[in-house]
């Protein structure tokens, strides 16, 4: 028995040994991020050029608005309100995978009008809140021949850059 009490006295040392001193840690505390800087706006643009950005949308509007109903238009049966399914009898495997893929191209088609479509109304609820015209990264105003090419634009060429996309 005497030489098991020595066996678990050295088992026991080792285990101390083994045991780690605790260390204080630093009192560390986390700063707040600093305070962005108010974006500081300049005069944006006038009213009678808002008007005119905002016609530029309204007839882009009336556009997507077309292509969408005749995108609908062809996707649907107009005497059932269905959507148009070509499964004839006499249609072949081929001709019926063509027919899907077309399906499938017209939706995405319309998909991505009304996604274009969500953008215009964003720009001229930006035209009656009075934000419309200023990058809303840096706050500068984005030039008039960019608003004229992409009336709903929200941010200015060099930001637009910047996030690369």
């Amino acid at each position: 028995m005497p030489a098991t009490k020595k066996k678990m006295s050295a088992k026991k040392k080792v285990i101390r040994a083994v045991k780690t001193p605790k260390l204080k840690q630093p009192n560390m505390k986390a700063r707040p991020a600093p305070p962005k800087a108010p974006i500081q706006r300049k005069k944006g643009y006038t009213k009678s050029e808002l008007d005119y950005f905002k016609t530029i949308i309204i007839e882009k509007r009336k556009e997507i608005l077309e292509e969408l109903e005749s995108l609908k238009s062809s996707m649907m049966d107009v005497t059932t309100g269905e959507y148009v399914t070509e499964n004839s009898t006499y249609s072949l495997h081929m001709e019926q995978g063509t027919d899907a893929m077309e399906r499938e191209k017209t939706f995405l088609f319309a998909s991505r009008e009304g996604k274009f479509l969500n953008y215009l109304d964003d720009a001229l609820k930006r035209i009656e809140k009075g934000d419309y015209g200023f990058c809303q990264d840096c706050g500068k105003l984005i030039e008039k021949e960019r608003l004229e090419a992409v009336p709903h634009a929200q941010l200015c060429v060099q930001c637009k850059l910047k996030r690369g996309k």
